[in-house]
């Protein structure tokens, strides 16, 4: 079974200096249909304006991961992580048992434009770290690259729940496929451009939810990027 969630069905605020859309309830919004899907908590995409940013603020017991579409963000934390984040860069930071962290944007004449994901924690009260690595261009190119794993496979970045996160850029008429084990779930989240999956149109924004489904195939209609998550 494949769910769609419309790019323009999202939650959405613009504070101004934030243009921010929600997959799933956060904040002031809550839509009682949509509070997360497996350990996936939120999907947000933020665009913000040059100069500004999220002053320091706390968090506790979630993984939160970040992908830059465009721009750069200026990451401290108060477990002494901190550095400037571009597209084609992962950052984790686990919130354990409490972590006080802010981001700006890197820029005070470009927006930043940036997705933004927590997933649940296997464990609550972890130790609080940060973390970022670049994965390469042409390992995405065309295929799906797992950037964020529980076991840190293939390089990718360790996280404290059992939940994979690939991502893939294709060209038009590219595919690319994931296998979906017995009882696995995926969540497809599409960053940019425009995918076939499974005979249904996504467009930039779009996401969809798949359930006792043996793959995830897509295929690119148009130039796009994609983050496929592989769920319990």
């Amino acid at each position: 079974m494949i769910s769609i969630r419309r790019s323009d069905e999202r939650g959405r605020f613009d504070f101004g200096w934030l243009d921010t859309r929600h997959t799933f309830s956060f904040g002031e919004y809550h839509d009682p249909r949509h509070v997360g899907f497996s350990d996936l908590r939120v999907v947000n995409e933020d665009v913000v304006a040059p100069g500004a940013g999220f002053p320091p603020h706390p968090h506790r017991d979630m993984e939160i991961l970040t992908w830059v579409l465009s721009g750069g963000v200026v990451h401290r934390d108060s477990s002494g992580g901190g550095g400037v984040l571009r597209p084609g860069e992962l950052q984790h930071m686990s919130a354990g048992r409490g972590i006080v962290h802010s981001e700006m944007n890197a820029s005070r004449t470009e927006p930043l434009h940036l997705l933004q994901v927590w997933i649940e924690p296997a464990r609550r009260g972890l130790d609080p770290h940060y973390e970022q690595r670049a994965f390469a261009a042409d390992l995405r190119s065309g295929r799906l690259a797992v950037v964020a794993s529980p076991d840190g496979r293939d390089g990718s970045l360790r996280i404290a729940q059992d939940a994979t996160l690939a991502v893939a850029t294709l060209r038009a008429g590219e595919a690319v496929s994931h296998p979906l084990a017995p009882g696995r779930r995926a969540w497809v989240q599409v960053a940019r451009g425009s995918f076939d999956l499974a005979g249904l149109r996504l467009g930039a924004g779009d996401g969809a939810a798949l359930e006792d489904e043996a793959e995830v195939g897509l295929r690119a209609v148009d130039d796009a990027e994609v983050l496929v998550f592989d769920l319990r």
